[in-house]
């Protein structure tokens, strides 16, 4: 049985539902980077360091990339890996940018049982660094929400062609 589909199942199975393994991504192509909670340190704000590393969550309306609008990529801020497009973006009104897609295998999904129920963590698949949360209450076509810090992102507006 291919791993993901008995994760998947065994999930289920356990009650923890489909978003806890089911999104999982896979590496593929993607060669990971590790650096010691140093270099991480020596790379990112204060405030970086504790979403990124340290699974923190910054305040709500408090991200500057929950007002733009440009045509872009938002990347990682830990490696710049890609990870949503702009076309992906909307206004959840949560207070966080939220996208209803990821860019396919960018990113690794774990249950996160932080709080009185079992959520969908995520990460970038490059660095590990903690992104937000995703939800099953978005919009079409997925369905889903994936919650970002906008701290944990830097945004890249396309060229003109």
């Amino acid at each position: 049985m291919q791993r993901r589909k008995f994760l998947c199942l065994s999930a289920l199975f356990v009650g923890l539902g489909p978003l806890s393994f089911g999104l999982q991504a896979h590496h593929g192509q993607i060669t990971p980077i590790t650096y010691s909670r140093a270099e991480w340190r020596q790379r990112l704000s204060a405030a970086q360091f504790n979403i990124l590393r340290d699974e923190g969550t910054e305040p709500a309306f408090s991200s500057i990339l929950n007002k733009e609008k440009r045509a872009g990529v938002y990347q990682c801020a830990g490696c710049d890996l890609p990870l949503f497009y702009s076309n992906n973006k909307y206004n959840s009104g949560t207070g966080w940018p939220s996208f209803h897609t990821a860019i396919n295998d960018h990113i690794e999904t774990k249950p996160d049982e932080g709080l009185f129920y079992t959520r969908t963590e995520y990460h970038c698949a490059r660095c590990g660094g903690h992104q937000g949360h995703v939800f099953e209450d978005g919009p079409e076509p997925t369905g889903l929400r994936w919650c970002n810090n906008g701290l944990a992102l830097n945004f890249a507006v396309d060229k003109p062609s």
